[in-house]
Formats: C-alpha cells, sequence, structure tokens
C-alpha cells in the first residue's frame, strides 16, 4: 500500500465506514419504523425490545454485506480498518505508524457522522426517534457485562481479520466473506445486550448526530463502545500472533 498516499487510504477508510454505518444502522431505522406500533404476546417481556429474532438476523445481515462489500471494494487500497478498534490493534501490534492511525480513525469517525446525518436527510425527523441505530444497554445488562459482551465479541472479529486478512499466509478472496459473516453472527447473537457495535466509530456517528438533533443523550454509555471493542480488538491481534507465531511487525 505504500504506492498510494494516505490521504487516499483515509478517504477511503471515510467512504467505507460511511457505508458500513448507512446501511447497518439504516436497516436498523427502517426496521424499528416498520414494526413500530405492532404487538405480540410478549409485550411484557422486557427483553423483548420489539426487534425478533429475524429482523436482528436482517439487520446483522445489513452489517456483514456493508464489511463484505467494502473489504472488496477498498482492501487493497487501505486495508478495510472502518473501526478505531481494528487500526488502533494493528498499531499496537506495530503493524502500523501512529500518523495512519490518527488519520485513519479521524476519517472513520467522520464517515459515521456523515453517514448520520444523511439518514437524517432521507428518513426525515422520524428517524431520530428511533435512536438513529445507535447502540446501548438493554434492559437487565450491567456497564461491567456491557464492556466484557463488546470485548468478546470484538475479539472473535479481529482474530477473524487476522486470521484472513492481516495473515499472509491465509488463502486469498475470502476475507471479506468470512469477516462478514463474523459481524452478522455476533449481531445476531448479543445484538440485543449490547447492540453489538464492535466499533467505536458505528457507536460514535450515531450518538453525535442524535445529540445534534435534540435526541436521546447516550453518551454516558459510550466508555462501553470505546473500551470493550479496543480491549478486545488488542487482545485478539496478540493472542493471534502468539498462536500463529507471527512477529508483531508482520
Amino acid at each position: 500500500m505504500a504506492e498510494i498516499s494516505l490521504l487516499k487510504r483515509s478517504l477511503a477508510e471515510l467512504i467505507g465506514t460511511y457505508v458500513l454505518v448507512f446501511l447497518g444502522t439504516g436497516s436498523v431505522v427502517t426496521t424499528v419504523l416498520l414494526i413500530q406500533g405492532w404487538t405480540t404476546p410478549y409485550a411484557d417481556n422486557t427483553f423483548n425490545v420489539g426487534i425478533d429474532i429475524a429482523s436482528w438476523f436482517a439487520i446483522g445481515i445489513a452489517f456483514g454485506i456493508a464489511v463484505l462489500a467494502m473489504i472488496y471494494t477498498f482492501g487493497h487500497i487501505s486495508g478495510t480498518h472502518i473501526n478505531p478498534a481494528v487500526s488502533i490493534a494493528l498499531w499496537a501490534t506495530k503493524r502500523m505508524p501512529t500518523i495512519d492511525m490518527v488519520y485513519y480513525i479521524i476519517a472513520q469517525l467522520i464517515g459515521a457522522t456523515l453517514a448520520s446525518l444523511s439518514i437524517v436527510v432521507i428518513w426525515g425527523s422520524r428517524s431520530v426517534a428511533t435512536g438513529l441505530g445507535a447502540t446501548a444497554m438493554f434492559e437487565g445488562v450491567t456497564y461491567g457485562q456491557a464492556i466484557v459482551c463488546e470485548a468478546v465479541a470484538t475479539f472473535f472479529l479481529m482474530l477473524a481479520i487476522m486470521g484472513t486478512a492481516v495473515d499472509k499466509r491465509s488463502p486469498a478472496g475470502f476475507a471479506g466473506l468470512i469477516i462478514g459473516l463474523v459481524v452478522t453472527a455476533d449481531i445476531i447473537v448479543v445484538g440485543n445486550i449490547t447492540g453489538s457495535s464492535l466499533n467505536p466509530a458505528r457507536t460514535f456517528g450515531p450518538y453525535l448526530v442524535e445529540t445534534i438533533m435534540g435526541g436521546v443523550n447516550l453518551w454516558w454509555q459510550f466508555p462501553i463502545y470505546l473500551i470493550g471493542p479496543i480491549l478486545g480488538a488488542i487482545v485478539a491481534a496478540f493472542v493471534y500472533d502468539y498462536v500463529a507465531g507471527l512477529k508483531s511487525s508482520e
């Protein structure tokens, strides 16, 4: 990637994160709007948030497809991190210069914010009432449980990234598919725990635009989606290096 400028790689990260957040959180907004007013025999069950397993699957698939598509589109340009936790983990294992990491993270945050702004423009003010697909702890989940949940789920994601995209010994052409499927599985399994962010930028964009538009203020939960994903990604990167016998700089 040395022949591609940092500016162009950062732009690829911005666009990739934009697509991820727009398609992913957009699927949440659409799902919530579609089912508003529905009644179910489980309405008194607080674990039921109006989204059934089929809907969680659809949301997971939307995120997975977005990740898959962007990996195949920009993987050869920027590596398609589209996630500050991934960039930080690769920096921590000496695979990414500090300046590159900073540019990538700024681009990712901008892309996520523009995606949420676009949703407001397209769906209108009614999208703000849905939370713009923002992630948050569900009822009965503690702050500590939420951090562990995000860390574990991101650990799985980063392992897949290390094994299919970073390790040069892995079969070519499968990274996007495998990583996209892991994202989908994570969302299906723990979506009703923390919203399954796995990505600080994915949470940052909706939070910021919700605040700008006068929607719900969830910033007190943002550390969950900062600490959990970053911790999970860093641990996964070092664990993979150890198990696979790789040096951090490889």
